[in-house]
């Protein structure tokens, strides 16, 4: 099935701590910067962490196909940043890989900034997007059942532990297990998320909501 029917406006989200966008080129450094910082934290639940240290054109590379993808309606990775766009917090995304008009979202933060609640209020956000602006049907969040911080973010959002799936996921030389989180585009209208205060932006600069 093709995915790239999806239509995101969504640009630039801007909430009360944060500004999650659509990645540039040149943040590479940026991107460097965070990931390097953050390679022991992240090891254990990011296999793409095991290609680090990478060059900086690989990382351009990497964010110039993001920002193709991005436009093209393909798949919407963001970069999490602080709200004077300086540095970078950490990363999440809208993932058309789950079915029709349905999306998955994923997410990890720096290290220095666990428990202080910015991926619930990053999430809630994408969460407000998707059923607000893109007008899908469900959300999906997938976590290994051992990431507590993680599985602890759509439990907060009103999401439904669907299941837990037995090695599912390739990681590196072993499988690991996923648990399935769901929230449908009925429930969205009473979840915390529906509340959530932001302001979007298109790739004009058009505020969308």
């Amino acid at each position: 099935m093709n995915h790239s029917g999806f239509s995101n406006p969504a640009y630039r989200i801007e909430t009360k701590r944060l500004v999650v966008r659509c990645y540039d080129p040149s943040d590479a450094p940026l991107l460097a910067e965070a990931v390097t910082a953050n390679v022991e934290h992240l090891r254990p639940w990011m296999p793409w962490v095991y290609s680090e240290p990478e060059p900086i054109e690989e990382k351009v590379q990497r964010l110039k196909r993001f920002r193709g993808m991005f436009d093209l309606g393909e798949n919407f990775v963001y970069g999490i940043f602080n709200p004077e766009d300086t540095r970078l917090l950490g990363g999440t995304g809208l993932h058309p890989r789950v079915g029709e008009r349905q999306l998955e979202i994923g997410y990890w933060i720096h290290k220095d900034l666990v428990n202080q609640g910015l991926v619930t209020e990053c999430t809630a956000a994408l969460v407000k997007v998707a059923f607000e602006l893109i007008d899908i049907h469900r959300l999906e969040i997938h976590c290994d059942p051992a990431n507590l911080a993680s599985a602890a973010i759509p439990r907060k959002l009103g999401f439904t532990h669907e299941g837990t799936l037995r090695a599912k996921t390739a990681f590196l030389e072993r499988w690991s297990d996923s648990m399935v989180w769901g929230l449908l585009e009925s429930e969205y209208p009473d979840s915390p998320s529906s509340k959530a205060e932001i302001k979007v932006f298109d790739a004009n600069g058009q505020q969308v909501l």
